[in-house]
């Protein structure tokens, strides 16, 4: 077993040039970590460092393969609105990471994917901890520029939809600089 830290080395140092896409990143710590509780919370931590944005809701990867991603995210103060319940852009948030983890997982390491568009349905107050699931057919290849919609379903721990949302996805090959 290694002792060397899931979180060292050029993949998760922003300042370093690497040659490893995002997705093939993803897949090595998913991969490496994901097999168990405390893996999965060492891969969705890494998660936050690699996307800093999406980590300041600290979201919980439970499930992560190729067309299919499953993100928690506990209740708590820093995600709460006015009215005590989730905030609306923590809501938006969980959606697009679990939407583009599900897509992202599956990419071939010549592409790239980046958000074009988000639209999210509140369906009612979102309490307690929520569950985010997004299953999609992943691209078969990136030789083109494509959009592609993915809906993300969050549920709360009775099972109710709380939040529906569709992401637009732009997916193509890698562009050279």
């Amino acid at each position: 077993m290694s002792t060397r830290s899931p979180f060292a080395g050029p993949s998760l140092d922003p300042s370093r040039k690497v040659t490893t896409s995002p997705q093939a990143r993803i897949r090595t710590l998913w991969t490496r970590l994901g097999g168990s509780p405390p893996g999965r919370l060492a891969f969705s931590r890494a998660l936050g460092i690699l996307v800093p944005y999406s980590g300041s809701i600290r979201p919980r990867v439970e499930q992560l393969a190729p067309g299919h991603a499953v993100v928690r995210l506990r209740d708590r103060r820093r995600v709460r609105n006015h009215l005590g319940s989730v905030h609306a852009i923590a809501l938006a948030n969980l959606a697009e990471v679990t939407s583009g983890l599900a897509m992202i997982y599956a990419l071939p390491d010549d592409a790239r994917a980046i958000l074009v568009g988000l639209e999210v349905d509140y369906l009612r107050k979102a309490r307690g901890t929520l569950t985010a699931e997004c299953r999609c057919t992943p691209p078969g290849s990136a030789r083109e520029d494509r959009e592609m919609t993915l809906e993300a379903e969050i549920r709360d721990g009775e099972g109710d939809v709380v939040v529906r949302a569709r992401a637009r996805w732009r997916v193509g090959p890698v562009q050279a600089h």
